[in-house]
């Protein structure tokens, strides 16, 4: 089992709304990085749900990947916002996961606390200029993030 970072802005998709509807598909990446992370992640590797672009942002919570290599209908949808129109069905560049709902941190862990207590080694969401919405999380750190989101 693999740990990720995974950002979301609250008010477009937020741990409430995976909470209330406890699948999803997580649709709409359009960096080539992330979507190089996606197509790594298997099925029960666990993610930190980050809402990012809020104040303050951080972690709120976790969810695993319940489907792996999926392809993402966004992309052929013209009337989204992720919409490729160099994307084939026969051969479609964009791929995703499908998470599940696994729980909402009892506290945030702020990005400010993960930039006091992690290096941008340790931990890429603390690395100035970063802006990758899909990450992997090292063991050892992913062990100390479930420590601190569970003892707040």
């Amino acid at each position: 089992m693999r740990y990720w970072l995974m950002k979301s802005e609250p008010d477009v998709y937020s741990i409430a709304d995976l909470a209330n509807d406890p699948t999803e598909i997580w649709d709409g990446v359009r960096n080539y990085q992330a979507r190089n992370f996606l197509r790594e992640m298997q099925v029960d590797d666990l993610a930190f749900f980050y809402h990012s672009n809020t104040k303050p942002p951080g972690i709120v919570g976790l969810m695993k990947i319940i489907e792996a290599d999926i392809v993402d209908p966004t992309q052929f949808d013209e009337s989204s916002k992720y919409y490729d129109p160099k994307s084939q069905p026969e051969e479609p560049r964009w791929r995703t996961v499908k998470v599940g709902y696994v729980e909402t941190f009892a506290e945030q862990i702020t990005l400010d606390t993960l930039k006091a207590t992690f290096s941008p080694e340790e931990l890429l969401v603390v690395k100035r200029g970063n802006r990758l919405s899909v990450m992997p999380v090292d063991e050892a750190v992913a062990e100390k993030l479930l420590e601190m989101g569970r003892s707040a």
